[in-house]
């Protein structure tokens, strides 16, 4: 029986095909993909590699220094000691790794094992300022970078880091890391000038990273010179370009490393010297009223001296102040909410940024103007009876005109006033209806008075209602009200009352402490603006000076036209005006009688040294005497000043003093320039022997 043969099956080329297809497919993937990687994004992809194999370091640089104007520090670098764990470098075996541990914590105090790590704790994660343990802080360096130090306790004492240093052998991978801290000698008395530092902020990270600086290690100005001069202060960081392998160790330099650059130096104009006589003068004349009336009534003011010829501030005091090496290391928050919450404002630097009324201390401005626009005569006699009536006008044809009482600030006390009085006198006496007749007019005794319009004129020209430029932060520019400013801020016309009151710098009027000093540097310096400095001179890493001192002078009154001239309607007319220098000579007058026989003749009695001044009281109604219920009509608070200079016919140093709610400028502040100008001179005649007994 034969079996049956069994034909092949013709071989099927359609299973050939396919195959061939799929192989193609494959391979073509392939080369498409060789071909996007290799050629099309080759470039990016060699970049990502050499990312991954190169690492950028930043260097700290050393920020620079501030001095006094004698040499005396008043910000320095000191060092900082921080513990770090590298975590590859910890012994292999689990308990010469827990050893490590025990050993470490009895030294600094933190526990070897505390919390639990999960995604929150590592997210949240900022090194010495975590309640972790040390297990769990080298966990989270390990996993992140086991060749990068990692911080486990910051700022520690100088002994203790010796001591680990000193036992290295005992704690591999523990290190200490020094990095460079802010420490000020002078802590608050010079804080409000010279500032603190703080970390780099969010809005800021980008610029400070192309810069080169790390935000969270780098740390900028804040406050003071620390932040008006940071650019100047900071440097530029160092940097290595190196290679590392894939648990991130250091294999090699790639680049030839970049040195940093340490900031400039910054020497200011402010004598230590005189800030703490400044600070006692008007803190403990303060404290002895406070004493006498039983209440801390007065708690807050200003005082700061200047060289008028110059503009160099040589004392800045605003007081309450704060302790900026608090501020060193990191800024508490619970201080830092503190200081914003107290009422009087001691992170702000009141001579600079704070506004009040001027009261009488602004008639210099007036006294200029009647003068240089012939409203009276030096000579003319104006009447004070005490008290004026005027008919108040909201526009020139006011159908319905109020009647108000005005009256000099003796009327309260004695019923009357001060009779006739010329110009220099008015000035001395400080008498207020004599500058409400001349800054208003008043019937036919002046029958135009200077107008609020020529008023501000001559208050701009003094330094009142502009920014001074000094290199600080936050200096305000003050206000000096007219028509068109109330329309706009208050909806109402200009009335004949606000033009009077604003002659004797109440009203809107506003100034700063330091307007109030320029005013008087530029009348002592005989119509020359200096503008106010707080710099002295620019010194690189080794001392040398890079910029010089170099006195700026904005503006002489009497040289520059830099007031407008109107006409007989109080339009402008498009010219300008300077200010005759007898006008001048005339206001020096006034104002050294004031401490003759004037109205501070009693607080410079026996004072050695000749000086002029200007006393001013000024009636003041802000939230915290509101809060404190003192705002009574007829009746209000009143901040005391008083401003002047010395020698009379050769100054050298002007000053003013600012006491909030102060009562009277001739009790509260005149006493405290006395006492600054007696330091100034005292420390000069110091200073002068010392450099004649040194010469050979």
């Amino acid at each position: 029986m034969h079996e049956p043969i069994e034909h092949p099956q013709p071989f099927e080329h359609w299973r050939l095909t396919v195959f061939y297809v799929l192989v193609g497919l494959v391979i073509g993937f392939y080369i498409l993909r060789l071909f996007n990687l290799q050629i099309l994004q080759g470039t990016n992809y060699r970049v990502r590699a050499e990312d991954n194999r190169t690492m950028e370091i930043s260097t700290p640089t050393q920020r620079g220094l501030i001095y006094d104007r004698n040499g005396y520090l008043l910000a320095k670098n000191v060092p900082s000691y921080n513990v770090v764990i590298t975590p590859a470098e910890l012994p292999t075996d689990e308990g010469g790794i827990q050893e490590v541990y025990r050993q470490l914590s009895q030294l600094i105090g933190v526990p070897v094992n505390n919390g639990e790590i999960n995604e929150e704790t590592v997210r949240n994660f900022t090194p010495c300022a975590t309640d972790l343990g040390i297990a769990q802080i080298v966990y989270i360096g390990d996993t992140n970078a086991p060749y990068s130090p990692i911080r486990i306790k910051c700022n520690i004492d100088q002994q203790t880091a010796m001591i680990i240093r000193e036992r290295a052998a005992d704690l591999p991978g523990v290190g200490i890391e020094v990095e460079s801290v802010r420490e000020y000698p002078t802590g608050s008395l010079t804080s409000t000038i010279v500032g603190f530092l703080g970390p780099i902020p969010a809005s800021e990270e980008a610029d400070y990273r192309a810069r080169g600086f790390l935000p969270n290690r780098d740390k900028v100005g804040f406050a003071g010179v620390e932040y008006s001069l940071n650019d100047l202060l900071i440097g530029q960081n160092g940097k290595r370009v190196v290679e590392v392998d894939a648990a991130g160790q250091i294999l090699r330099d790639l680049e030839p490393p970049v040195q940093p650059v340490p900031g400039y130096s910054v020497k200011l104009t402010i004598d230590t010297r005189l800030q703490a006589a400044a600070e006692a003068a008007l803190v403990n004349w303060m404290d002895r009223w406070n004493r006498y009336f039983g209440e801390q009534r007065y708690t807050s003011g200003v005082v700061i001296a200047m060289n008028p010829k110059t503009g160099e501030i040589l004392a800045m005091v605003s007081y309450p102040s704060y302790e900026n090496n608090r501020m060193a290391r990191f800024i508490p928050a619970y201080y830092y909410e503190q200081l914003q919450r107290d009422p009087y404002r001691p992170l702000l630097n009141h001579a600079i940024s704070a506004e009040h009324p001027p009261g009488s201390v602004f008639k210099l401005a007036a006294a200029l103007g009647i003068l240089n626009e012939g409203v009276v005569t030096p000579e003319q006699k104006i009447n004070d009876p005490g008290k004026i009536t005027v008919e108040e006008r909201f526009f020139e044809n006011d159908p319905n005109p109020r009647t108000r009482d005005y009256v000099c600030y003796i009327y309260k006390t004695t019923g009357g006033g001060h009779g006739d009085l010329d110009f220099i006198h008015g000035l001395a006496q400080s008498c207020d209806v004599y500058f409400y007749k001349v800054g208003g007019g008043y019937k036919n005794e002046v029958p135009k008075g200077l107008n609020i319009w020529r008023l501000g004129e001559y208050a701009k020209a003094i330094g009142y209602g502009r920014v001074l430029g000094i290199e600080l932060p936050g200096e305000q520019d003050g206000l000096i009200p007219d028509p068109d400013w109330k329309r706009i801020n208050v909806g109402e016309n200009w009335s004949t009352g606000d033009t009077y009151i604003a002659t004797i710098g109440q009203g809107y009027v506003l100034s700063t402490p330091l307007q109030v000093l320029v005013s008087m540097a530029t009348i002592a310096n005989d119509g020359k603006l200096m503008k106010p400095t707080i710099v002295r001179e620019v010194l690189d890493s080794e001392g040398n000076v890079v910029q010089p001192f170099e006195p700026k002078m904005l503006w002489d009154i009497t040289q520059d036209p830099v007031i407008h001239v109107y006409d007989e309607n109080f339009l402008q007319t498009g010219e300008m005006k300077t200010v005759a220098p007898w006008v001048v000579k005339k206001v020096q007058e006034g104002l050294r009688e004031v401490v003759v026989s004037g109205t501070a003749s009693t607080i410079f009695e026996g004072f050695p040294i000749p000086s002029a001044g200007k006393t001013g009281t000024a009636e003041y109604c802000d939230n915290v005497a509101q809060k404190k219920n003192l705002c009574q009509p007829g009746n209000w608070p009143a901040h005391a000043w008083y401003v002047g200079y010395a020698p009379f016919d050769n100054p050298e140093i002007a000053v003013v003093a600012f006491v909030y709610n102060g009562d009277e400028g001739a009790r509260l502040a005149a006493p405290v320039v006395r006492k600054v100008m007696e330091a100034y001179f005292n420390l000069k005649e110091v200073d002068t022997e010392t450099v004649g007994s040194s010469q050979p």
